[in-house]
């Protein structure tokens, strides 16, 4: 070891590297994983961590507004558009 490096910078040095194998290592088994699950599944993507849903979510209504209730939305379409 050089005698102008403080122990704290090689320590630093070491930690770092140590982090940065860690973190390739952990990668490679993530991907590794999701590559032998992609051959069990369907092609699908899916969320392992969100569960699964039953249905897709309420139906979507409808209301028939009436010609005035329609100049009341257009007019307050046109008050806030204004300020913009």
């Amino acid at each position: 070891m050089s005698e102008h490096v403080s122990i704290l910078r090689s320590l630093g040095v070491a930690v770092l590297a140590l982090t940065a194998v860690v973190w390739v290592i952990l990668l490679t088994r993530i991907l590794r994983r999701g590559r032998t699950r992609a051959g069990r599944r369907p092609a699908a993507p899916t969320l392992d961590a969100l569960p699964y849903q039953a249905q897709a979510g309420p139906h979507l209504e409808s209301v028939e507004l009436t010609p005035a209730e329609r100049d009341a939305f257009a007019g307050l379409v046109r008050q806030l558009s204004d300020g913009h």
